[in-house]
């Protein structure tokens, strides 16, 4: 029998162990910095049929979800919010959001590509500007924006005041996007997760905690494959 395979440990001040099965479908053992290995590795496998089953239906939930087939009626997510996707024949612009996500009938053999570069320029946009209203309320300097192609990491904060956030971001609702960008600017200051760090994060959003919630239990959806 093959033991489970545990893709990450995360050791802390904490008195018991949780086995975690993430959005897409590791393995992560939260456990006290005393807790051996070979204990972690023999609960994992004592809880292997529990393991397995949740990353199976994950796996394939988030198949599901990825898989696009770019047809008329087909679902789009904006701002936490999905759009039907109409095949139009003619549209000025590439993709047009309105009552539904229109893309022009001529751009179906690249649509993927064309709506990416769509989703790209409106997470820029919006992202920029949420960035900014923060960081005006809350005294925060940053140098720049860049829009990445990242999977898991929504955003990042660089040593020198770049900020990152991935374009899929922007498929996520208004308040979830909300809370990566204070969550990034908060970074400028505090560079790990320290009390101190999420006294700030709080001071701006006191339901943090929700926001952060959304991302790690939905991030998956944010994809159009």
């Amino acid at each position: 029998m093959n033991d489970i395979k545990i893709d990450k440990i995360i050791r802390s001040r904490r008195k018991t162990i949780a086995l975690v099965i993430t959005q897409d479908a590791s393995l992560v053992v939260r456990a006290p910095f005393t807790t051996s290995l070979d204990y972690i590795n023999k609960l994992a496998n004592k809880k292997r049929l529990w393991i397995k089953k949740k990353q199976e239906f994950l796996r394939e939930k988030y198949q599901k979800l990825s898989h696009k087939e770019y047809v008329n009626g087909e679902g789009f997510l904006y701002l936490g919010e999905t759009y039907k996707l109409e095949i139009v024949k003619d549209l000025k612009c590439p993709v047009v959001l309105e009552n539904t996500l229109k893309i022009s009938e001529k751009l179906l053999p690249d649509a993927k590509q064309y709506l990416i570069d769509w989703y790209r320029k409106q997470a820029f946009i919006k992202i920029s500007e949420r960035v900014d209203w923060y960081a005006k309320i809350a005294g925060f300097t940053y140098k720049s924006i860049k829009i990445t192609d990242a999977k898991k990491r929504w955003g990042s904060c660089s040593s020198k005041g770049n900020l990152n956030f991935s374009w899929r971001l922007i498929m996520a609702p208004l308040k979830v996007v909300d809370y990566v960008v204070v969550h990034e600017l908060a970074h400028l200051e505090e560079k790990n997760h320290s009390k101190r760090f999420w006294d700030k994060v709080k001071i701006l959003l006191s339901d943090y905690i929700d926001r952060r919630n959304w991302i790690r239990d939905n991030g998956y959806i944010l994809t159009i494959g």
